[in-house]
Order: C-alpha cells, then sequence, then structure tokens
C-alpha cells in the first residue's frame, strides 16, 4: 500500500468542500422558504397545533433513546480492546504501543457513533421542523399558484435531502481525512450511531403515524362519512403531525444511514482490493463519487418546476424530470472522474465507472417499478379499485396480491444489479473475484445513493402536501387551493411509495455490502475461519439461516401490534368526544389528549424493538460461532427485503386506490365516490396497508443494517473466541433476559395514556 498522493489529498479536500456546499444549499432553501406568505390567522392556528405536537414528540424521543445511546457509546470504545488491531491502525499510529493504538482506535469509533448518530438525529429533526415550517406555506401559495405550491413543498423536502447529502458526506469524509486507511474501524461506529437512530425514528414515526391515522379514519370516515381532515375528528391533528414524525424524520434519517452504510461497506472492501492491488483508487473514487451526486443533486433539485396552466400542471413529471436530469449529470460525471483517476487500476478505469452507473439505474428501476405497483394511473391499482365492488374482503385480498408480486419484481432487479456486478468484475483477478465482485456491489449501492437529496426531497414533498391539505379542509379554503392541494397530495402519496422502495432497495444492496465486509473482517482476524465458504449444509448454518429469516417476522409483528393497541386507545377517545358533543359543537375537539396518546404509543416501544435488532446477531455469534451469524445474515437479508417490499407496497396501493375513489364523483347512490360502500371498502384497505406501508415495511430497513453493522462489529471478536466459556455464557443470559423482557415488554396489552 502506499501513502496518498498530492491529487488524491486534493480530492478528499474537495470533496469535503462540496458536503459543505450541499449544506449551504440547504440553508440558501432555508431562507427562502421562511419569507413566503404563512396565510390566514386560521391556517396559522392550525399550522401551531401541528408544530406543537411535533415539537413534544422528538423532544420526548430524545429523552427516551439517550441512555441506550451512552451504554453503546462505551461498548463501542470497549469492543476495540478484545481484538488485536488493524494492520493500517498500526500504520496510522506508528510508534505507539498496542495498547495505545486500540485507545485511540476506540475513541475515533466511539466518537464516530456519537456523531452518527448526532447527524442522524439533525437530518430527522431539522428535516421535519422544515416540513412543518413549510406546510402552512404551501397550502397559502396554493390559493394563488400550483407551480408556487408546488416550488415550495419540493424546495422544502430538498432542505433535508441536501442535509443528508451533506452531513453524510461530511461525516465519512473528515473521518477519512484524520485516519486514512485505518477509517473502516471508526466508519463501523459511524454508520451504526446513524442506522441506530434510524431505527428510532422510523419505528417511533410509524408507530405515531398509524396509530393516529387508522383511530382517525375508522372513526371519522367509516363510521361518521367525515371527510378526511374534518376539524371536529380529536386525532386529525395527531394525524397530520404522524406526517412529519413518521414520513420526513423516519425516512430521513432512514436513507441517511443508508448513506453511511453503504460508504462505510466501499471503503472497507476498496481496503481490501488495496491490499490485494497496491492501489489508493479503490477507497478515494467512492468518495469523489459522493461529492459528485451532492453537486448533481443540487441542479436536478433546483429544476425542478412546471409552468402554470389552466388545469393546474404535471407534478409528478416535473419531480421525475429533475431526477433524470440529475441522474444523467452525475453519470456523465463520474466518466470524467473515471477516465482522469483509474488509468492505473488492474482490470480498467470503466470498470467502477460502470457499476457506479449500474446502481444510478437500479434507482430509477426500483423507482419505475414501484410507481407501477403504487400509482394511481397502474394497473394494479384500477385492479384495486374494480375489486372495492366486492366489499372489504375483496379489497384486502387484491391488494395481497399485488404486494406479492412487486416483492418478486423488486428481487429480480437486485438480483440483475449483483449480476452485473460479477460481469463487470470477474475477468480482472481469478484469484480474488469475490472481493472485486463484492466491491461492485458497493458501488452500486453507492451510485444508488448517489442521488439522495432528490430521493429525500421526493419523499418529504409527500407530507408536506398531505399537511397542506389538511391545513387547507381544515381551514375551509376555496375549492382551486383544494383542488391544487388534493393534486399535490396524490402526487406526494407516490413519491413516497418510490422512496420507501429505493430505501428498501438501498437496505439490501448495503447488506449485501456489508455482508462482503463480514467476510472480509473475519478472514483478517483469522484467514481460516471462513475459507470453506459459508455452507448451508451445516446445521448450524442452516439453522443460523432460519434464524435469520424468523427474525423480520417477529420484528413486524411487535410493530404492528403497537399500532393496533395504540389505535384502539384512539378510536375509543375520538368515540368518546363524539359521544360527549364535538359533532355537535357543544365542546371543542380534545386534539392534546389524541396527540398524547400517540405520543406515548410510540416512546413505549423504542427500546424493546431496538434491542430486537441488537441481541440476536451478538447470541447467534457467541452460541453459533462464525458461520453460523453468516447464515443468520443471509436468512435476514432475504426474508427482509421480501416482506418490506411486500407490505411497503400493498400498503401503498391501497392509499392511492382509496384516492382514486375519492376523486370520483360523489354519487353513493351509485356507488361512486365518498361516503360510497365502495368508498367505505377502500377506507378499511388502507387502515390495513396503514400500518404496513408506514411502520413494519419502513422499519425493516435500519433493523437489517442494524444486524449487518451489530455482526460485522462482533465478527472479530466472535472469530478469537472461538471456546465458549464462563464469561460468555453470563454475557448469553444477560443479553437472553434482556431480549425476553423486550418481547414481552412490547406484547404487553395496554398503553399508558399519561
Amino acid at each position: 500500500m502506499t501513502e496518498l498522493t498530492q491529487f488524491e489529498q486534493i480530492a478528499i479536500w474537495s470533496v469535503l468542500g462540496v458536503a459543505i456546499l450541499g449544506l449551504a444549499y440547504a440553508v440558501f432553501l432555508r431562507a427562502q422558504i421562511l419569507r413566503e406568505d404563512k396565510g390566514t390567522d386560521k391556517m396559522q392556528e392550525i399550522w401551531g397545533w401541528i408544530k406543537e405536537g411535533a415539537n413534544a414528540y422528538l423532544t420526548k424521543q430524545l429523552r427516551s433513546i439517550l441512555p441506550l445511546i451512552a451504554v453503546l457509546t462505551l461498548a463501542l470504545f470497549f469492543s476495540v480492546y478484545i481484538v488485536k488491531p488493524t494492520p493500517e491502525a498500526i500504520e496510522r499510529f506508528a510508534g505507539a504501543s498496542e495498547d495505545q493504538v486500540k485507545l485511540y482506535i476506540g475513541l475515533w469509533r466511539a466518537f464516530a457513533f456519537v456523531m452518527g448518530a448526532g447527524f442522524s438525529l439533525a437530518v430527522g429533526q431539522i428535516g421535519m421542523r422544515m416540513a412543518v415550517e413549510a406546510n402552512v406555506r404551501v397550502a397559502a401559495e396554493a390559493r394563488k399558484s400550483f407551480s408556487g405550491a408546488l416550488r415550495i413543498a419540493y424546495r422544502a423536502g430538498t432542505i433535508t435531502g441536501m442535509l443528508t447529502d451533506g452531513l453524510g458526506l461530511f461525516g465519512g469524509t473528515i473521518i477519512f481525512i484524520f485516519l486514512g486507511k485505518a477509517a473502516p474501524d471508526a466508519l463501523l461506529g459511524f454508520g451504526f450511531g446513524g442506522t441506530l437512530l434510524a431505527l428510532f425514528m422510523r419505528v417511533g414515526g410509524g408507530i405515531y403515524t398509524k396509530a393516529a391515522d387508522v383511530g382517525a379514519d375508522l372513526v371519522g370516515k367509516v363510521e361518521q362519512n367525515l371527510e378526511e381532515d374534518d376539524p371536529r375528528n380529536a386525532a386529525v391533528i395527531a394525524d397530520l403531525v404522524g406526517d412529519n414524525v413518521g414520513d420526513c424524520a423516519g425516512m430521513a434519517a432512514d436513507i441517511f444511514e443508508s448513506y453511511e452504510v453503504t460508504i462505510v461497506s466501499g471503503l472497507i472492501l476498496g481496503l481490501a482490493l488495496t491490499r490485494i492491488t497496491g492501489h489508493n483508487e479503490w477507497i478515494v473514487y467512492p468518495l469523489i463519487v459522493r461529492g459528485i451526486g451532492v453537486l448533481s443533486s443540487i441542479i436536478g433539485t433546483y429544476l425542478v418546476k412546471t409552468p402554470e396552466m389552466e388545469h393546474g400542471g404535471n407534478a409528478m413529471k416535473a419531480i421525475f424530470n429533475g431526477f433524470l436530469s440529475s441522474a444523467a449529470i452525475s453519470v456523465v460525471l463520474f466518466g470524467i472522474a473515471g477516465f482522469a483517476y483509474l488509468q492505473n487500476i488492474p482490470g480498467g478505469w470503466w470498470r467502477p465507472v460502470l457499476t457506479v452507473a449500474v446502481g444510478v439505474a437500479l434507482a430509477i428501476l426500483i423507482d419505475r417499478v414501484t410507481e407501477w405497483f403504487t400509482g394511481t394511473h397502474g394497473a394494479p391499482v384500477k385492479d384495486i379499485v374494480h375489486s372495492m365492488n366486492g366489499g372489504p374482503a375483496t379489497t384486502i385480498l387484491s391488494g395481497l396480491v399485488q404486494g406479492y408480486e412487486s416483492a418478486v419484481w423488486s428481487v429480480i432487479v437486485i438480483c440483475a444489479t449483483i449480476i452485473s456486478s460479477i460481469f463487470i468484475f470477474s475477468p480482472v483477478d481469478s484469484a480474488h473475484q469475490t472481493a472485486f465482485v463484492l466491491y461492485g456491489v458497493a458501488m452500486t449501492g453507492i451510485g444508488m445513493l448517489t442521488l439522495t437529496g432528490n430521493n429525500v426531497a421526493m419523499d418529504s414533498f409527500g407530507p408536506i402536501s398531505d399537511n397542506a391539505n389538511g391545513i387547507g379542509e381544515m381551514a375551509g379554503l376555496d375549492e382551486k387551493a383544494r383542488k391544487i392541494m388534493t393534486d399535490l397530495d396524490a402526487v406526494g402519496n407516490t413519491t413516497k411509495a418510490i422512496t420507501k422502495g429505493v430505501a428498501i432497495g438501498s437496505a439490501v444492496i448495503a447488506a449485501v455490502s456489508l455482508f462482503g465486509s463480514f467476510i472480509t473482517d473475519v478472514s483478517l482476524v483469522d484467514p481460516t475461519a471462513l475459507a470453506g465458504g459459508i455452507r448451508v449444509s451445516e446445521p448450524m448454518v442452516f439453522i443460523g439461516v432460519l434464524l435469520g429469516g424468523a427474525l423480520p417476522w417477529m420484528f413486524s409483528s411487535l410493530a404492528i401490534n403497537a399500532v393496533n393497541r395504540a389505535a384502539r386507545l384512539i378510536v375509543n377517545e375520538v368515540r368518546r368526544q363524539f359521544r360527549a358533543g364535538v359533532l355537535e359543537g357543544k365542546i371543542p375537539p380534545d386534539y392534546k389528549q389524541a396527540v398524547s396518546i400517540s405520543t406515548n404509543a410510540a416512546q413505549n416501544e423504542l427500546i424493546s424493538l431496538a434491542l430486537l435488532g441488537v441481541i440476536p446477531p451478538i447470541l447467534v455469534g457467541l452460541f453459533l460461532k462464525v458461520e453460523a451469524l453468516g447464515g443468520f445474515l443471509a436468512g435476514i437479508i432475504v426474508s427482509g427485503q421480501l416482506l418490506a417490499v411486500f407490505m411497503s407496497n400493498a400498503g401503498g396501493a391501497w392509499d392511492n386506490a382509496k384516492k382514486v375513489v375519492e376523486d370520483e364523483p360523489k354519487k353513493p347512490a351509485e356507488n361512486l365516490g365518498k361516503n360510497s360502500e365502495r368508498h367505505k371498502a377502500a377506507v378499511v384497505g388502507d387502515t390495513v396497508g396503514d400500518p404496513l406501508k408506514d411502520t413494519a415495511g419502513p422499519a425493516l430497513n435500519p433493523m437489517i443494517k442494524v444486524v449487518n453493522l451489530v455482526s460485522v462489529i462482533i465478527a472479530p471478536i466472535v472469530v478469537t473466541f472461538k471456546q465458549i466459556d464462563f464469561v460468555i455464557v453470563i454475557v448469553g443470559v444477560v443479553l437472553l433476559a434482556a431480549l425476553i423482557w423486550a418481547v414481552m415488554n412490547s406484547k404487553r396489552e395496554t398503553v399508558a395514556q399519561q
């Protein structure tokens, strides 16, 4: 291995400058948004309720998770003391003793963990607060123009996207600048911190939003035939708050940790190729790619606009054109950078460039597949709408059909991506073919998330538009403004589904890359440990596969059960207020009580479901050993991906099918439009799909990566301590007790309402 050249050092510092530029762009957009009109006093009053509820939730969430963050920071610091330092760490701190090297790496890993967690939290919190600032401004602008409302909603979402891009690139680059080739030791902590916080925000936000949404729909729409955001429904504000804490804070943190994890795995696998070939290009080029992605997102997101027309405009076309613009700019710049920098690597400069381009194509393909299965104009959603004539049962069955099929097609797309990496890299070095191919897979993941700024902007656009529509309905805006907001809301529903598809796809690619990192790290500690590969024919490995495959199902069961329990409490509360005279106007609705119920329901599940992702891989590694742990990872990747896509797309299809019915002419006598029997069937289908698409499905993304990162961190420890001794038994008993507590705590029958 050689030291970085002057050109490489300049390139790394330039990447850091691009990260800062992305953050500056977010600040620039924030100033633009805050100058916009906030509308009437009534609109601002409703907005104030949403803002107060969102801030209260995030404050309470932070208090709930800080103790576990503190414990894990200490655990990550001491984890480096159990195994020998890597050759790169010894080289980086040349002249220091082995204990001193462990101290330095331990401090960096703990610091990186806190930084990753802090950045993930910042992306979620700041992004959510900007979404709340934007929703009332979108509603106010909708009174004037479609293009103006689209511009505000999308650029407000872009703030979150650029925070995700900027902070993710900034953190990874800073660690690389200070640690050089020893950076992967600390980057594991950075990725784990971001992933764990994403799991917290995904689970908590998902439970909150769907408890309120399900409760509001069942009582308001089905029982009382009220409009979706009727101000007399006490759960309406909690529902609007939930859109922000679930889809803004949760998704932003989710994609941020995917962004981190792909660069972590890319650098670990790139370092393996650097050891083999002596070329630094394998570890520098991924950072250059990420810098190009930030620049491309800045350009593409600013291009999103649509001309004002009499009938409004095509928001989906404008957003997708911006996405394609960023993609085209990225691919061209990838090629230029590769041609200029990668001339000396084995196999040719074009191979890494092509794998990154394949990753960009993967994002576009998943985008199209997801829109087909969830968009209002696709055959799957039309099939669900047609099935509503048979009532709720056929509606649910039709949605299940589409969800199952969509999972198959997403797997085919991902398989094609991995196969392409095999074809691109397999002729390079037959002796190290696996290392090159896995690096190619990691680069497709990096390429896929090159357009993170665009993806997060598309996702945040959804809840911003949804909230604007709710504010408009509650404030009684005119028909023209309501039509604009309804159109934006429908597009936002599709963009949310698309970004969930991208998030799930990136989770799988990142998990496959981490699987490669797992094998690399194990081989570095003990070259004989996995010399024969991970053999499924071995009973212990097969047990690992089964346990890994089962974990996403238990996780989903507990998450959906949490929504079910909390929704029952919301239903009871809304019914109580209706009986007390809210519908007749005798008393005002008590929004705070519904917000409190959802908040407490979400907080009570955070630690339990997080432990479900952290403890099982440790137990499998300690007692079933490293091959079984590899099987465990394979099981969770396959099972988790299929389940996540099924739940996300089925729920998205049910949701958009409901919107199709609601946009029909209102003729209940002809079974058309709102308040018809078909509409009630649509609401039931949407209610079933809500916790699937917004709680359990998306939360599986960070859960899969938490399991993979924990496995990569403990793999060297598992290989070092091959025998089960008294200390390992004691640790295992404590962890098993904690796991049992987590499951039992999550399955309890009541949720505190104080």
